[in-house]
């Protein structure tokens, strides 16, 4: 694989991922009812790592904390802003424990104080640049930004980004909400960054619109689509899209370019979790955190998860983890500025929803 800046994949990975969790100022639970002595721990997560079939990272992770602790998990799911924003409507009344979410809504969490100081056991290992120097996040997961495409009735992956406003592709496009889902984000961030700017980039979208279907609020509804030939192409994330390839058959993943020469790219964004501020059971989202960062939970990553281990001192070697090295083969990472992306996300939606009519 082929990078634009003297890092290694794993260390922008790793770079990137530092986008990641949040920890806790606070044991008490401030404006909450909750009882704080409860066998219990909620989770507020973006969808990706629970499996459908109850196969996926969270399912093992979460069954083995229960298994070893006696507490039980509380899992809450939907897309990374609507996570945040939720977290923040319950500020006077805290009820999740744990917040997961993509960049740059991590940021925005931070942001809002929605985020308690923490070092997870285990943050030792994860690189500096994947973690914030505050110590109130850091990464549990690592992944890549990607996309998919029905392999069955397009016998190949789309060309770049421009194949994508081919007549062939009208109605069987859809990609999910930026500014709601991280995915839908992230695609604006890449979008952005490949074209060269926000004009441009909005330009394409607007084009591209024609063949769109409309907005979803979740990235992990399309990939279904796409493996029934509902769709043809749709956005996601590697480690996602790969845990779904192997009960979706028809599902590939790709990394588009520009015709103009852009080679094809991603990015690191990885799963950032983190406790909250005031959180209910704040000494069990501490455990929980803990057991994320687990060696024993990591090493899972790419076996069960189909991602990549957020500690540098995991080197998995499972067929899974090779598979997903040679994915990336070829593609170039790059890191945005997510402080940037954070403090002007809404212009960036703004723009975005002008361009499209959304």
């Amino acid at each position: 694989m082929h990078t634009n800046t003297s890092t290694t994949l794993k260390q922008v990975a790793a770079g990137a991922a530092g986008l990641v969790l949040a920890a806790g100022l606070c044991a008490c639970g401030a404006g909450s009812s909750a009882d704080a002595n409860a066998k219990t721990v909620t989770v507020y997560s973006a969808d990706g790592l629970k499996g459908e079939k109850g196969d996926g990272w969270y399912d093992t992770v979460f069954k083995d904390f229960e298994a070893k602790t006696g507490i039980k998990v509380k899992y809450v799911e939907g897309g990374s802003g609507e996570m945040v924003q939720r977290a923040v409507r319950e500020k006077s009344n805290t009820q999740a424990d744990v917040l997961v979410t993509l960049p740059p809504f991590i940021q925005q969490a931070e942001d809002k104080g929605l985020l308690a100081k923490y070092a997870p056991a285990g943050a030792d290992k994860v690189d500096g640049g994947a973690k914030s120097p505050d110590g109130t996040w850091t990464a549990v997961v690592n992944n890549y930004v990607g996309f998919v495409y029905n392999k069955k009735e397009l016998k190949e992956a789309p060309k770049n980004w421009e194949d994508l406003l081919d007549a062939r592709y009208k109605n069987r496009i859809q990609y999910s909400t930026p500014g709601v889902a991280g995915d839908g984000t992230a695609l604006l961030v890449k979008a952005m960054h490949d074209f060269g700017g926000k004009e441009a980039a909005m330009a394409y979208l607007r084009k591209l619109q024609a063949n769109n279907v409309g907005p979803s609020a979740s990235t992990g509804k399309l990939a279904p689509k796409v493996d029934k030939g509902e769709l043809l192409a749709a956005n996601g994330d590697v480690q996602m899209n790969y845990a779904q390839s192997k009960s979706m058959p028809n599902l590939g993943i790709w990394f588009p370019g520009t015709a103009s020469g852009t080679r094809p790219s991603s990015f690191g964004l990885p799963y950032a979790a983190g406790l909250v501020n005031g959180a209910p059971h704040s000494t069990n989202g501490k455990k929980l955190l803990d057991f994320m960062l687990s060696e024993q939970a990591q090493r899972q990553v790419s076996a069960i998860g189909g991602g990549f281990a957020a500690r540098t001192d995991i080197r998995a070697t499972d067929p899974d983890a090779v598979a997903l090295a040679q994915l990336m083969q070829g593609v170039d990472v790059f890191q945005p500025d997510w402080m940037d992306v954070a403090k002007n996300l809404p212009k960036y939606i703004d723009a975005w929803k002008s361009a499209t009519g959304s």
